[in-house]
């Protein structure tokens, strides 16, 4: 008989796996790798770092702290440690848990939401485990980016199974991090979606912030290769300054703007100057200002979209009629170009219609 789907038998038992629903994704691998990045690699802002420090001397001494100066009598159930880096895009969050893991002289595993999550009933949480069971045999650091996705809060009103599997998943994350010895590390830009029973488990948060003008400078310097052609006497100070209110992650993708502008002129003048590197600051700010929206700290966690009030969009990318209505006597006269009087304009639509479905 011929096995191995060459025959029939692997024909029939193919056949009875579709038939019987069998899972037939592959499963997720979670490889620990060697970490590519140190510490002294990570440019901080000194209040940062300092924090970053204080985080690891958690883990570096964590046997001090809990068996001999008995911490554990107050934190009995604590067996390892968990971090939360947290702050604006490109701040250098997964840069700096790689880099956690270099300190500790350990392999690391990165695991994002799309590895953990399944559309099978029950896969999720298997995933979760089969995670946390690799770190430990291996001796890894976790690194979870975009962790809100993954800590998110438990939902109260549950109303379909869809609800009851997103809190068994976050049942058993909570239960691997209480069983968990090692170190587990967690990166995201909306920390305000945190379930409070996640804050509670981690041990150390650490707010990552903007590079101050200091920073910026040490990031100029530290980022531009020797290998990459450029206008001599580049003033890096200047650079820093024009600079301000970008993150690290932005800076890497002015200068590699900037070397595609040179590359594309080639020849002798196929060198970075000051003026691709200021072409390029403006391009990342004007991003960073028109595309995309932070997390206003006074909404909602789960509610970061809004609509905008007719004042705030610029004349040229308004209607006509509603320019003219703001220079009127009566401006509720006129509300949108076409629109009639208050009087016998059609009555507004209940609310939690339109604007829930636009937002």
């Amino acid at each position: 008989m011929r096995t191995k789907g060459g025959g029939p038998a692997g024909a029939s038992r193919s056949r009875d796996g579709a038939q019987e629903g069998v899972n037939d994704e592959r499963e997720p691998q979670f490889v620990p790798e060697k970490p590519r990045r140190s510490l002294d690699e990570v440019i901080l802002p000194d209040a940062v770092r300092q924090r970053v420090e204080l985080a690891l001397d958690l883990v570096e001494h964590h046997t001090l702290l809990y068996d001999i100066w008995n911490l554990r009598s107050i934190d009995p159930y604590r067996r390892g440690t968990a971090l939360n880096l947290y702050g604006p895009s490109g701040t250098g969050k997964s840069l700096c848990a790689e880099a956690l893991a270099h300190r500790l002289g350990r392999p690391v595993i990165n695991v994002d939401y799309a590895q953990i999550e399944s559309k099978y009933v029950g896969e999720t949480p298997k995933n979760i485990v089969r995670c946390f069971e690799v770190a430990r045999e291996h001796g890894a650091v976790l690194v979870f980016d975009e962790a809100d996705s993954i800590l998110g809060s438990r939902l109260s009103r549950v109303s379909q199974s869809a609800d009851h599997a997103v809190n068994v998943s976050r049942a058993v994350m909570l239960r691997q991090l209480d069983r968990f010895d090692g170190l587990v590390v967690f990166t995201t830009n909306f920390p305000r979606n945190y379930d409070a029973a996640f804050v509670r488990r981690i041990l150390a948060h650490v707010r990552f912030e903007l590079p101050d003008p200091e920073t910026l400078h040490r990031l100029w310097q530290r980022l531009l290769p020797e290998a990459l052609p450029r206008e001599t006497g580049l003033d890096q100070g200047a650079l820093a300054q024009e600079s301000a209110g970008l993150a690290g992650g932005d800076l890497v993708n002015v200068i590699t703007g900037a070397a595609a502008a040179a590359a594309r002129r080639g020849g002798e003048s196929g060198v970075v100057t000051a003026a691709d590197l200021v072409a390029e600051i403006k391009n990342a700010r004007r991003a960073r200002a028109e595309v995309g929206r932070a997390p206003d700290p006074g909404m909602p966690a789960d509610y970061t979209v809004r609509r905008l009030d007719s004042r705030e969009v610029p004349p040229e990318l308004r209607a006509p009629a509603v320019v003219e209505a703001e220079g009127a006597e009566s401006p509720d006269a006129v509300t949108a170009e076409g629109a009639e009087p208050p009087d016998t304009a059609a009555p507004p639509a209940p609310a939690g219609s339109a604007g829930e479905a636009e937002a």
